[in-house]
């Protein structure tokens, strides 16, 4: 057994009723949206989990990763893998290149530790500018988000609007970590070799290291940052009517 694995993995009551719950959740997203939903994954391991329920129940739900310049060659390895385990081609959102150059010309290679507005203008450059590209035609996407993942995530919904009108899905809302690693564990799901070295939460490079034991699993995202500042913006719910 793998350390992720060992660490992680744990059977949990109502761990089947979950793993049913997620697939009638894609699987009604895939009726809703026919040909106009996109499952956006960071290839985390909420992700891969993800993936392996669209591709082992041959759903109608496409694909894509932002590959932001900034991946570990880890993180790329297991794109690579991922297509060639389930057969499947995973859309390629990348930014554009020459605002990528002007930025780093501007502010250097590691803009992202200088302030919080540079490290999200930094985030908008390299994720939120290609998601727009990717959402394009499409009226629905889905997400790992968990609500065990972090404070801010605490209230996250099956299905909600994003600040787009579009339909938001996140069918592991209700997930723990320990689902999670069992269901890897059970299936045979490829992984990040990172979450064998402790890394729970996997964003670029920069921007992720390994937690210590105890700490929170968000704690190697941005770690110099207050945590109330602790998002990208890729998941910002619809303000309240």
């Amino acid at each position: 057994m793998t350390q992720a694995l060992s660490l992680y993995a744990r059977a949990e009551p109502g761990f089947e009723a979950r793993v049913d719950h997620a697939l009638a959740v894609l699987r009604h997203a895939a009726a809703a949206h026919p040909g106009t939903v996109v499952f956006t994954t960071s290839l985390g391991a909420e992700d891969m989990v993800i993936t392996d329920l669209i591709a082992r129940h041959r759903l109608p739900i496409a694909l894509a990763t932002l590959e932001t310049g900034k991946l570990h060659p880890e993180t790329l390895d297991l794109l690579h893998r991922t297509e060639a385990h389930y057969g499947l081609a995973i859309e390629r959102w990348r930014p554009q290149a020459e605002a990528v150059v002007q930025f780093v010309a501007r502010h250097g290679e590691l803009a992202m530790r200088q302030s919080v507005a540079l490290r999200k203008a930094c985030c908008q450059m390299r994720k939120l500018e290609p998601l727009t590209r990717a959402m394009q035609g499409r009226t629905a996407w889905v997400t790992g988000l968990r609500r065990e993942q972090s404070g801010a995530r605490a209230q996250v919904a099956f299905t909600e609007p994003d600040d787009q009108g579009r339909t938001k899905i996140s069918p592991l809302a209700d997930w723990r970590q320990a689902d999670v690693w069992r269901y890897i564990g059970q299936r045979a799901v490829p992984y990040n070799a990172l979450h064998d070295r402790f890394y729970p939460s996997i964003g670029c490079e920069p921007c992720t290291r390994a937690v210590a034991l105890g700490e929170d699993m968000r704690a190697g995202r941005w770690w110099w940052e207050h945590e109330d500042a602790k998002e990208c913006g890729l998941h910002v719910s619809a303000a309240p009517a």
